[in-house]
């Protein structure tokens, strides 16, 4: 090897272990600084001031138990009226959408037509009852004249036929006397009755028209009461049937909600469960009955419904906001003895009101648990429990002077660890 090889060798092999050294140094000078921050950090985590969070504790109420379902408002009867005769439609003594009472005369057909004929039938009648006599008559003087000193004045066959006589005129006088009745039925249908207690509809025909039978007048639809029709999964069906003691569906409350803000409409009852289970849907129909006094309720309303079946006795109770959504499911910020928190898995049973849940399972009585400033903490968290509508005090002069001498420790530290 010539020299110059081995000049050129040695000069690598110094800078190899030159290099080397200065690595090591600048790693034992990263450690030292990481070593810092860390240690710096656990101080200012120790320094930290508590959290301060609202914090309720968990209480104790009846709490109503409801199925919820989408329901359908309907009147308690629909009668489309109709003259039960024709004629010329005289008069309408409804206004649109007026309230009408059942046998109020709510139009009027010329009735002119079916006088005369009970006119003629009445003449009829009259007529045929005079026939009528004087085949009476007749029978009895030849009753009378049958058998006299012995000689027979009028032969059978003739008694016969004037007894026949006299009964067909009877039999006409009769039939005379059922048309006269059916006239007066017709009569009386050229005036027009409410057939219900309703609120009448956009009429359908004006004054002046010819109508038959089969045109439509207008439409009566009864609201006091009115139903209100809903639908449950076949799943409730026992627990429905099940939350009346003597069976009485009407024991059961019903309230109909508006479905924008969702405050209550009216109040009623249940009235009737349906027969069967619709196989399509999986659920089965539920009719309720409401006073509708007021006229809260509009036949084809859509309403919220609630059905109440049952009460729990002191269920466990806390605001809506306390309980959060994690990934393994529902739970709360329990607050512990040394005020810190920990997440505590709750299951919750149903809502209460507009603001509440109850809870079935993860807390007891008196707990304690955080309903506002979740976002701030995590499990072992130190807090400052605080009621609701309370605000914390402002940090006194000594605390912020901590504060700031923590933040300059944690600057230094880092310049130093840089």
């Amino acid at each position: 090897m010539s020299r110059f090889w081995k000049i050129a060798l040695a000069v690598i092999v110094v800078v190899l272990i030159a290099g080397f050294f200065i690595v090591r140094s600048h790693q034992a000078k990263g450690g030292d600084a990481a070593a810092g921050a860390q240690a710096n950090g656990e101080g200012q985590g120790k320094d930290q001031p508590p959290v301060p969070v609202t914090v309720v504790p968990v209480a104790t109420q009846d709490v109503p138990v409801y199925l919820t379902a989408l329901g359908t408002v309907q009147a308690r009867n629909t009668v489309t009226v109709r003259p039960q005769v024709g004629g010329q439609l005289m008069k309408l003594n409804f206004q649109e959408g007026q309230e009408v009472k059942k046998g109020d005369v709510i139009a009027e057909i010329d009735p002119r037509t079916i006088q005369s004929q009970y006119d003629q039938s009445v003449a009829k009648l009259k007529q045929d009852q005079a026939l009528a006599a004087t085949a009476k008559n007749n029978l009895d003087r030849s009753t009378n004249l049958v058998s006299k000193g012995g000689q027979q004045y009028v032969s059978k066959q003739d008694l016969d036929n004037l007894k026949n006589s006299l009964d067909q005129a009877v039999a006409t006088a009769n039939a005379d006397q059922a048309a006269i009745r059916a006239a007066q039925v017709q009569l009386g249908f050229t005036k027009v009755i409410a057939p219900i207690d309703g609120l009448a509809g956009i009429r359908s025909v004006d004054a002046g028209n010819i109508v038959a039978t089969t045109d439509a007048i207008v439409t009566l639809t009864e609201l006091h009461p009115i139903y209100v029709m809903f639908y449950l999964p076949e799943k409730n069906l026992d627990l429905v049937r099940g939350s009346t003691t003597d069976g009485s569906l009407s024991a059961l409350e019903v309230s109909a909600l508006d479905r924008v803000d969702s405050h209550a409409i009216a109040t009623g009852h249940l009235d009737v469960l349906d027969n069967t289970i619709d196989t399509s849907t999986g659920t089965f129909r539920l009719r309720s009955l409401f006073d509708n006094e007021k006229t809260q309720l509009w036949p084809g309303q859509f309403v919220n419904v609630q059905l109440k079946v049952r009460t729990v006795k002191n269920g466990l109770v806390v605001p809506a906001q306390a309980v959060q959504r994690g990934p393994d499911g529902d739970y709360v910020y329990l607050v512990q003895g040394d005020n810190t928190v920990k997440m505590q898995a709750v299951e919750t049973a149903t809502e209460v009101g507009d603001s509440h849940v109850m809870l079935s399972k993860g807390v007891k009585v008196g707990d304690k648990v955080v309903t506002e400033g979740q976002f701030r903490l995590k499990p072992g968290s130190k807090i400052q429990p605080l009621a609701p509508g309370q605000v914390p005090e402002a940090p006194t002069a000594e605390e912020l002077q901590k504060s700031k001498t923590a933040g300059k420790q944690g600057r230094q530290g880092g310049k130093r660890g840089g």
